[in-house]
C-alpha cells in the first residue's frame, strides 16, 4: 500500500510543483534616487514611486481603469449638502508595518489621519516644524492650509474634514501621494526619542511593501508586508536598481539583470519591440514636458522676451531628436485628452524674424545672456536632456541670446529651482488623477510660488482667481470656462516653452506578467508576477 501511494505521489508531483513554486523577486531599473521616504516633503515622481506607491496608502485612490476615485484606507465617505463637510469611514483592522525598529500596538485609527494632516496644515503641530527645508510643497501649492478648516476624530474609525469653502477637487487631491497616511504612534515614538529625522529614512506605512534597505544611487530593497490589508503581491521581494542612464536600463533588462526598465528612450522602445525576450508596455501619459521661464529674473519678466524665446525654439526638430516623434507637440499645460483643453489656442510658430523683432521691442536688439538648467539623466519627460538643452541653446543663439547650459544633479536641481535660482528650466509634470486642476493649482497659482513648484514664479491675481473659480463648483461646464480662460493667460504670457505630451512606456522581460504603465507615472506592482 505504501509503495502504491509513493508511486502515485511521484506521478503527480511534476504537475503539482509549478503551482507550489515560490514567488520570485521583482527587480525594477529606476532612473534616480528618491529625495527620501517622507513623501509629504517632496514633489518629485521618483520619490513618490519609492515611497507613496509601495510603502504607504491614502484614504482614497484613483482607479485608472474606471477613471474615478475609489476606496482605499477609507471604504466609504459622505459629503454634506453644502459641500463643506467630508466624513470618511476607515476600513477596519488595517495594520501598520512591523519592522526591527517599530512594532505597532494598534491598527489604523482616526488619530493617524488627524496626525497626518495636522502635521502639514497646523503650524502649532510639533511635527510641522521638523520637516525639511522644502516644507510641505504639495499641501502648500494645493492651498490646503486655507481650504481645510479642521480635521477631527469622530470616533476611532471615523474622521471628519471641514472646509472653509466648497472645492470640487478635494477628494481627488486625497489620491495624491503626499496625502499618504502616517502612523501617529510611530511619530510619537520618534519625537520622544529625539529622532524625528528617521521618519524620512525609516518609514512606516500600511502599504504592500516594507523598506528593507537603501543605498543612495545604487539600490532600494523592499520586503513583502505580511500584515498588508489588501491582496498579497505575487512577488516575494521588490528591488529598485537605481540606474540613471536610460540606455543602461534597457541593456540591463535585455541582459536579465532587471525585470522592468522604467522611462526608456524611444529608440530603446523601438528596439525592444523586435526582441522576443522582451515586452513593451505603453500608454498615452497624463504628463507635459516643458521649459519653465523664471518671470522673476530679468529680462524674463518681460512677456515679449518670453514670447521671443517661444518663437525661436524649433519644437519639431526637438521632438524628433529627443522623443523620436513619440510625443505629441504641446501647446497648453495639460494634454488634449483632458476635459477643458482649449483647442482654439495655437502653438507659437518657429519664427526667428519675429522673435528678433520682439527682442528689439523689449529693448534687447543684441540679445542677452541667460542659463539653461537640465538634469543629467533621462526620464519619460526628457529622454535625452543633453541633446534637448543643446538644441535650445543653438536656437536661442540665432536671436542673439547666449545661453549657458548647466547640468545639475536631479536632487540639487529640484532644490535650487524651488528657490527660484534658475532662468530657463527643463522640467516636466505628471498629473495624479486626470483633473485639470492637477496642473493649474500646483504650477500656476500664487500659493505654488511660495511652495516653489510654480517654476515660472508667476503670481497674477486674475489667473489666480480663475484657478480658484474652477474649484468652487462641481459644474464641469463652469469649471471648463474658468480653465479655458486660464490657459489663454498662460499662453499669451508665455510662462513656459511647452515641449510635448509624451507616451509613458516601460520595457519588461517576457517572463513578467501583470505590469501596467500608469498614465500618471505611478507604480503598482500588486498584480505583477515573474515566471
Amino acid at each position: 500500500m505504501r509503495l502504491k501511494l509513493l508511486a502515485a505521489f511521484i506521478a503527480i508531483a511534476p504537475a503539482v510543483l509549478p503551482a507550489l513554486a515560490a514567488a520570485k523577486p521583482l527587480t525594477v531599473c529606476t532612473e534616480s534616487s528618491p529625495d527620501g521616504f517622507d513623501v509629504v516633503e517632496y514633489n518629485s515622481l521618483v520619490t513618490t514611486n519609492a515611497s507613496a506607491d509601495v510603502i504607504f496608502n491614502t484614504l482614497v485612490s484613483y482607479d485608472e481603469a474606471d477613471k474615478k476615485v475609489a476606496p482605499a484606507l477609507a471604504d466609504k465617505w459622505e459629503v454634506s449638502s453644502d459641500g463643506l463637510t467630508y466624513t470618511f469611514h476607515l476600513r477596519p483592522n488595517v495594520q501598520f508595518q512591523q519592522t526591527d525598529y517599530f512594532t505597532p500596538t494598534r491598527p489604523l485609527t482616526a488619530d493617524d489621519v488627524v496626525f497626518t494632516f495636522s502635521r502639514m496644515l497646523d503650524a502649532s503641530n510639533p511635527w510641522h516644524k521638523v520637516s525639511g527645508p522644502n516644507g510641505f510643497p504639495h499641501a502648500q501649492s494645493m492651498g490646503l492650509v486655507k481650504l481645510v478648516k479642521a480635521v477631527t476624530k469622530v470616533d476611532d474609525s471615523t474622521v471628519k474634514f471641514e472646509l472653509n469653502e466648497p472645492n470640487a477637487t478635494f477628494v481627488p487631491i486625497l489620491t495624491m501621494g503626499f496625502a499618504s497616511i502616517y502612523s501617529a504612534e510611530y511619530a510619537d515614538k520618534l519625537e520622544k526619542a529625539g529622532k524625528e529625522a528617521e521618519l524620512n529614512a525609516k518609514p512606516i506605512g500600511t502599504g504592500p511593501f516594507v523598506l528593507k534597505s537603501y543605498t543612495k544611487d545604487a539600490v532600494i530593497r523592499y520586503d513583502i508586508n505580511p500584515r498588508y490589508w489588501g491582496p498579497k503581491p505575487k512577488i516575494d521581494r521588490l528591488i529598485y536598481a537605481i540606474t540613471p542612464d536610460a540606455t543602461v536600463r534597457a541593456q540591463k533588462v535585455r541582459a536579465g539583470e532587471c525585470d522592468i526598465a522604467l522611462s526608456p528612450k524611444p529608440q530603446d522602445v523601438a528596439a525592444a519591440k523586435g526582441d522576443k525576450a522582451l515586452k513593451v508596455v505603453e500608454t498615452p501619459a497624463f504628463m507635459t514636458a516643458f521649459i519653465a521661464l523664471n518671470t522673476q529674473h530679468k529680462p524674463l519678466d518681460n512677456e515679449k522676451v518670453r514670447q521671443a524665446l517661444n518663437l525661436a525654439f524649433d519644437r519639431t526638430t526637438y521632438l524628433k531628436t529627443v522623443f523620436d516623434n513619440t510625443a505629441q507637440p504641446a501647446t497648453n499645460p495639460y494634454p488634449p485628452n483632458t476635459w477643458s483643453y482649449d483647442k482654439s489656442i495655437a502653438a507659437y510658430p518657429h519664427d526667428i524674424a519675429k522673435a528678433k523683432r520682439l527682442l528689439a521691442e523689449a529693448g534687447l536688439p543684441n540679445g542677452f545672456a541667460t542659463t539653461i538648467w537640465v538634469r543629467p539623466s533621462g526620464s519619460v519627460l526628457n529622454p535625452n536632456p543633453k541633446a534637448g538643452a543643446e538644441l535650445l541653446q543653438a536656437d536661442l543663439a540665432k536671436i542673439g541670446v547666449k545661453a549657458d547650459v548647466k547640468v545639475i544633479e536631479w536632487g540639487e536641481l529640484i532644490k535650487e529651482a524651488k528657490q527660484g535660482q534658475h532662468d530657463l528650466l527643463f522640467m516636466g509634470w505628471a498629473g495624479d488623477n486626470g483633473d485639470p486642476d492637477n496642473y493649474l493649482t500646483p504650477l500656476f497659482s500664487c500659493n505654488a510660488v511660495k511652495s516653489g513648484i510654480n517654476f515660472a514664479r508667476y503670481c497674477d491675481p486674475k489667473l489666480d482667481k480663475l484657478i480658484a473659480e474652477g474649484k468652487e463648483t462641481a459644474d464641469q461646464t463652469k469649471r471648463a470656462q474658468a480653465y479655458e480662460a486660464a490657459q489663454k493667460i498662460i499662453h499669451d504670457e508665455a510662462l513656459w516653452i511647452p515641449l510635448g505630451y509624451p507616451t509613458a512606456a516601460a520595457i519588461t522581460r517576457a517572463s513578467v506578467s501583470g505590469y501596467q504603465v500608469s498614465p500618471f507615472g505611478r507604480q503598482n506592482f500588486g498584480a505583477v508576477a515573474v515566471q
